[in-house]
């Protein structure tokens, strides 16, 4: 589709950018989880049912399940959506419900930017099909002289397709969707590249916050999920959960600041 609209270096810098965003969003939404409603989403006969006895063996469990969906969406929107954007040459898409519009002298091409190909279920994919059909409804009703494009782009894997009768856009992922928007059938590899050690070097932060949180959550858990002989209150976990009118969670006394 085109050349990469940036350089080199303002690519290594952009991702580096976007990672420390990254970074900040993970410490930030493990700060901000709360127990409760943490615990209402997950399956506390399984928990049962495979055993777990410990406290801290359930919240390490609860934050994992959740860290590791939370992250492919704080993700794809924080780091593969604006890169997209920046090295495709393209503008935000607000107004036609897409993530990027690329335009070049031949084609006006709308793209939706996914991580990879479990990105949602049947409704986010009507969803989405309609979005493409209003973008192209938009497309002809401002008489553009070029060809329109529909294009589901998915950062990672393999799954490439092209519009049908039944489907306007085309599916083009990892490699291909890289190549697609840049010329450049390397790009997906410089992407894990420009990295570098990054990564690792904030992942000191990270381990702070996952600490504090399973500390947290522990002593939260404790307090009002076990018995007083400190084995867990099973019958109290399955009613939160479960129960019709389920337990209330306690407020929190705030202590007066002395003056």
């Amino acid at each position: 589709m085109s050349i990469p609209s940036i350089s080199p270096d303002e690519l290594e810098a952009l991702i580096k950018k976007q990672l420390e965003m990254f970074y900040d969003r993970r410490i930030q939404t493990l700060s901000n989880l709360d127990l409760w409603n943490t615990l209402r989403r997950k399956n506390p006969y399984l928990f049962r049912a495979i055993g777990m006895q410990d406290a801290s063996e359930i919240v390490k469990e609860l934050l994992q399940a959740y860290i590791s969906s939370s992250d492919e969406g704080i993700f794809g929107h924080i780091f593969f959506e604006p890169i997209a954007q920046a090295v495709g040459g393209g503008v935000v898409a607000t107004d036609v419900g897409m993530d990027v519009v690329i335009e070049t002298p031949e084609a006006y091409t709308v793209v939706q930017v996914k991580s990879g190909s479990n990105w949602g279920n049947a409704d986010q994919k009507r969803k989405l099909k309609e979005n493409f059909e209003n973008a192209r409804a938009m497309f002809i009703s401002r008489k553009i002289k070029k060809q329109f494009r529909a294009l589901l782009g998915q950062c990672y894997g393999r799954a490439t397709s092209e519009p049908s009768d039944k489907r306007l856009y085309a599916v083009r992922s990892g490699q291909s969707f890289w190549e697609e928007i840049t010329g450049d059938p390397e790009f997906y590899l410089k992407l894990i590249r420009l990295m570098e050690d990054y990564p690792t070097r904030h992942r000191p932060d990270y381990q702070v916050a996952w600490s504090n949180a399973v500390n947290r959550f522990t002593r939260e858990f404790l307090e009002n999920f076990s018995t007083s002989e400190g084995s867990l209150d099973w019958e109290k976990i399955v009613q939160l959960n479960s129960g019709k009118i389920p337990p209330k969670k306690p407020r929190i006394q705030k202590s007066k600041s002395s003056i």
